[in-house]
């Protein structure tokens, strides 16, 4: 009888529900992080994560572990983006500003 895992291969699977919790994580993250950061130093602190999580996916020997590092650092380059568009959505008024801020002249 064959073992089920010599069968099927989990590792994609998993991958892509890491994948879903990495980006769903991200979406509050760029919330809070410009309500509290302001996107100047927002944007600074996703450049460096990603660039740190970048470096490790090339050092990472595992496929798999390299492969989360890979997507944790592309999403932390979209959410600079999405940091910008957030500032919009806030200027709209579709989020709350931080009233602690002062507001760009």
């Amino acid at each position: 009888m064959t073992d089920i895992n010599s069968i099927l291969n989990f590792g994609g699977i998993l991958l892509g529900a890491a994948t879903f919790i990495i980006i769903g994580v991200f979406h509050p993250l760029v919330i809070k992080g410009e309500y509290y950061l302001g996107q100047k130093k927002c944007r600074l602190y996703f450049a460096i994560a990603g660039v740190i999580t970048l470096v490790l996916s090339l050092i990472v020997n595992s496929l798999f572990f390299s492969a989360l590092l890979g997507v944790t650092a592309f999403s932390c380059f979209w959410s600079i983006k999405e940091v910008i568009e957030q500032e919009e959505r806030v200027r709209k008024g579709w989020f709350p500003a931080n009233p602690n801020r002062k507001p760009k002249s």
